[in-house]
């Protein structure tokens, strides 16, 4: 029998999704014409001399309140509506439920003259959780939301009473690592490119072990929307702008300052390394080794507990629902 090209059939079944997908959808600069879950709300506020506003969900519980709040921080190619069936299972459980879009995302306001840090960012879920008199909560950040909830964690340790990390990016660090800088004007022309089948492509690879099911579709579009829009170019800006800001801005340093208890929980099939495609081939086949890296971060927080899902990648929470919640459930104290 002859031997499968498995990069090949890849390939082959990736261009064959494509060719069944609709033609390329088009949202506007913060997202509209994408249906939300839930009601969207909006925080006005001012920050580096702007007017900016920050989209965000707030559920309430639907099963027996526990008086506890959840705090979920999307990813660099993810938003809010990408937390649907956690935000519905929490919800269920009790708790109040809270989701934004950060600044410079989604179907938040984009600025042009912006400095992006995740101190920045901290700050400003910070201020939304003032706004709305939230003073504790359970804090979830996956992905590039997970470099930002550790930030928050370190600087806002009153606000949070549990930290959960979900295959958070950052857990090494590229530059120091000897990933060559791309400057924000390079990152931007990468982003200028995007489309469905790049999109599509590097989550295949990178995200799903060449493994694509439909519904991942949904979650491409709202990404690749927002790219062929009527606010493009301020999309693929604030989005080399956050690429430059999570490259040179590592957390993974400090992890033994945060004293929350955390909960790591790692996808061993994600291969996720922002920069790889810059780094010599050696450097590049070594980064993203999420086994290896969840065990030394969960090594270096002084209250950490790693949960692994071997078989799966970088969005647990999207490839297998039930499994994801049921491990996110059993490690929050708060039940």
């Amino acid at each position: 029998m002859p031997r499968i090209n498995s990069t090949l059939l890849c390939a082959a079944l990736l261009a064959s999704s494509t060719a069944l997908h609709a033609a390329t959808p088009s949202y506007g600069e913060q997202l509209e014409g994408f249906d939300y879950p839930y009601p969207q709300q909006r925080f006005n506020f001012q920050s580096q001399g702007q007017s900016l506003s920050m989209a965000y969900m707030d559920v309430a519980a639907t099963g027996q309140a526990n008086g506890h709040t959840a705090v979920l921080l999307h990813g660099k190619n993810f938003c809010g509506a990408t937390w649907e069936p956690t935000i519905k299972t929490l919800s269920d459980k009790g708790y109040r439920v809270i989701a934004p879009d950060q600044v410079g995302f989604c179907a938040s306001s984009k600025p042009r003259g912006y400095q992006f840090s995740f101190n920045q960012l901290a700050l400003n879920t910070q201020a939304l959780l003032d706004q709305l008199g939230v003073a504790k909560v359970t804090l979830i950040g996956h992905s590039m939301g997970g470099m930002l909830a550790a930030r928050f964690t370190i600087n806002h340790p009153q606000t949070v009473e549990q930290l959960v990390l979900v295959n958070p990016i950052g857990l090494e660090d590229w530059q120091a690592e000897g990933v060559p800088y791309a400057s924000i004007d390079q990152l931007n022309q990468g982003e200028l490119k995007a489309s469905f089948e790049s999109i599509k492509n590097y989550q295949l690879r990178f995200y799903y072990n060449g493994q694509w099911q439909p519904e991942y579709d949904r979650w491409v579009d709202m990404q690749v929307g927002l790219y062929h829009g009527k606010g493009r170019e301020i999309v693929a800006w604030n989005q080399a702008q956050t690429a430059e800001m999570l490259f040179s801005q590592p957390v993974i340093h400090e992890f033994g300052r945060i004293q929350a208890p955390t909960l790591l929980l790692i996808g061993g099939k994600d291969r996720t390394a922002p920069g790889a495609n810059r780094a010599p081939k050696e450097l590049a086949e070594r980064l993203g080794n999420y086994p290896q890296l969840g065990r030394k971060a969960a090594a270096a927080l002084p209250n950490g507990t790693l949960v692994e899902f071997p078989e799966l990648g970088h969005s647990p929470q999207v490839e297998a629902p039930e499994r994801f919640h049921r491990a996110l459930l059993k490690g929050l104290i708060t039940m």
